[in-house]
């Protein structure tokens, strides 16, 4: 996958008169105490890819500081455990649900158990149709709800790295690594989803079968944060009106050529997550054929 894909496969256009929930609405649960900034990253890549409103759900005592640091994000103060984890019941998430185009769940939360019964709560009320990234803590026990996903009519969007697409198949690192398009492949066939494997390079499978692979944003990119950015392209592309393969091929590239746009201008390590997100506006601007 490279430019000459992404040009043959424009986004969506948008007319002068496209309002704000026109270009979409991206809601981001997730984050923790140990955790309390990654859903900006998130929420902003959202914003950053086009989407025209983001609500960010989160822990309760970090919901305040969030909104005040980034106003244009709404956001959604949720119940908290002793843990430090989001603790939502269905009815503390319902009506937020039911105002978003695209869902981004789990990044910067850190409990895969909790992780998971959240969502298993935003599954059984989002419409089958309803687009869905599922990021970070949400994929360690992502086997305990095959069943909603497979009957899901729109794929969801998984982004695992190397140690979370081996918790979903139930097998060792070192196992994945020795095969990575395979395990991709498998893994969008078991779950009827769209599977972003990240890493030096990414591999990207659909469950019909299909498989591309993005190489190279960079060794910068595997920084703390990098990740909440890629999910969070894929959220506001998904809201823009992109299915659900064409959005994460492109946030992959878009992500990818940040990386690369960092490495040339910062240098090629120790630039930070948040460094990424001014440079995908003007990724996107690729003209369209013809």
């Amino acid at each position: 996958m490279n430019q000459q894909w992404v040009r043959a496969h424009p986004l969506p256009l948008h007319t002068d008169g496209t309002d704000k929930n026109s270009r979409g609405r991206v809601m981001v649960i997730g984050g923790s105490m140990d955790v309390p900034g990654g859903v900006r990253l998130t929420a902003e890549a959202a914003l950053r890819a086009g989407a025209g409103k983001v609500r960010i759900g989160t822990v309760a005592p970090a919901a305040l500081a969030i909104g005040a640091a980034f106003p244009e994000a709404a956001v959604a103060a949720l119940p908290v455990n002793a843990e430090g984890e989001i603790d939502a019941s269905p009815a503390a998430l319902k009506l937020h649900l039911e105002k978003c185009d695209a869902l981004v769940a789990g990044p910067a939360m850190s409990c895969p158990t909790q992780a998971s019964r959240l969502l298993d709560i935003v599954l059984k009320i989002l419409d089958k149709k309803g687009d869905i990234v599922i990021d970070a803590a949400a994929l360690m026990s992502l086997s305990d709800n095959i069943g909603p996903l497979g009957d899901r009519i729109r794929p969801a969007v998984l982004t695992p790295h190397i140690g979370e697409i081996a918790a979903m198949l139930d097998t060792d690192a070192e196992i994945i690594e020795r095969d990575r398009v395979s395990a991709a492949r498998f893994a969008a066939n078991r779950f009827n989803a769209i599977v972003a494997l990240k890493g030096a390079k990414t591999i990207i499978a659909a469950p019909s079968g299909e498989v591309f692979c993005y190489e190279g944003g960079g060794i910068g990119l595997a920084t703390s944060g990098s990740g909440d950015v890629l999910a969070g392209i894929v959220g506001g592309l998904l809201a823009r009106g992109c299915s659900p393969l064409e959005a994460t091929l492109w946030a992959v590239w878009l992500h990818g050529e940040a990386g690369r746009a960092c490495a040339r201008t910062i240098a090629p390590l120790g630039f930070l997550a948040r460094e990424l997100l001014t440079a995908i506006p003007g990724l996107m601007r690729i003209p369209h054929p013809g």
